[in-house]
């Protein structure tokens, strides 16, 4: 039995995909629902339970006998959340509580973690896990900061020799972009937003740049196509002896340009830009680059390629954001 908190999310809901694929056992998922379509991310999946939030430490002391595995990928995910306390709850509490009873019942921990812990990227995108490392990124919101608090008490237990789970994994995802965002609203990525507006025969709007270094669209991201990211956590369970704090992304820092000629491409449409005002609010806290450094994943013994923007965005524009059912 293999647990997904987070399993009718995004990057929870192709997991679940992957793993079904591979016939790992039953699969179990741990989400809130809603009342929205979140629901259709999972529809076609064979999942042995869905059990809400609260109800999740109960189940895993019923099922402890049988569990292999934990995906731990539920959080409060919108970098725009002002609610400290429920960030807390949900993201640190949470998190530490599953690191506990992972620990207690010998049971494989890969949870999620967030490239959002590096803030403005002024101390470099390397997922060095030590104390000393950690303590010098300064997350920019309070996502960021709760996904750090988790990062930097693991390092300071690892480094103390305390127990922990026989397989402790956190993985620092970077832009993803994929099928199964529909759900997110104003937080799915620039492909799914651009989608529809392009092919409506609308220009894409990007934001306009307040660097000179930059030119307007020239800011970069690092953008990481979901099935590179499933493909990683599928990795790792077939390699239950690394553990350790890794970066998730492509490796290769691109352009808005560069992401929004994609989708124009993959529509087989000319490129139109134009470009608009950053909101005031947002222009002193804008990552204006990053680009996951991947060293340390590859040296565990992870040689898979990664997807590049362009075959990515073609891939899912072409099917999924074209196709009568959008979804895995």
């Amino acid at each position: 039995m293999i647990i997904v908190t987070g399993g009718a999310g995004f990057i929870g809901a192709n997991l679940l995909h992957g793993l079904e694929r591979r016939n790992l056992g039953d699969l179990v998922v741990c989400d809130t629902l809603g009342q929205d379509d979140k629901w259709r991310n999972i529809a076609k999946r064979e999942i042995a339970a869905i059990i809400p939030p609260d109800e999740l430490f109960a189940y895993l002391h019923r099922h402890a006998a049988h569990i292999t595995a934990v995906f731990h990928l539920g959080a409060v995910s919108a970098t725009t959340e002002r609610d400290a306390d429920l960030i807390r709850a949900s993201n640190i509490a949470l998190t530490l509580d599953l690191v506990t009873w992972c620990t207690t019942h010998r049971i494989r921990l890969i949870y999620a973690s967030s490239a959002a812990t590096y803030g403005d990227g002024s101390a470099g995108f390397d997922d060095d896990a030590s104390p000393e490392a950690l303590a010098r990124l300064r997350p920019l919101n309070a996502y960021g900061w709760s996904k750090h608090v988790v990062d930097r008490r693991l390092a300071r237990l690892t480094l103390r020799g305390e127990p922990l789970p026989p397989q402790l994994v956190g993985l620092k995802f970077f832009n993803v972009y994929g099928p199964g965002e529909f759900h997110k609203g104003d937080m799915r990525s620039v492909v799914a937003k651009l989608h529809p507006q392009l092919a409506a025969g609308e220009p894409a709007r990007l934001f306009r740049s307040y660097r000179p270094d930059y030119p307007d669209g020239g800011q970069k991201r690092d953008f990481v196509w979901v099935g590179d990211c499933v493909d990683v956590m599928l990795w790792l369970y077939d390699h239950p002896e690394v553990s350790g704090l890794f970066n998730v992304g492509s490796g290769q820092a691109r352009t808005w340009v560069d992401l929004a000629n994609a989708v124009f491409a993959a529509l087989n449409r000319p490129p139109r830009i134009e470009f608009m005002e950053m909101p005031e609010t947002l222009r002193a806290k804008y990552q204006y680059f990053t680009e996951a450094r991947m060293d340390r994943l590859r040296a565990a013994g992870y040689d898979r390629p990664f997807t590049t923007l362009e075959d990515g965005v073609a891939t899912y524009v072409r099917s999924y954001l074209n196709a009568d059912d959008p979804y895995a």
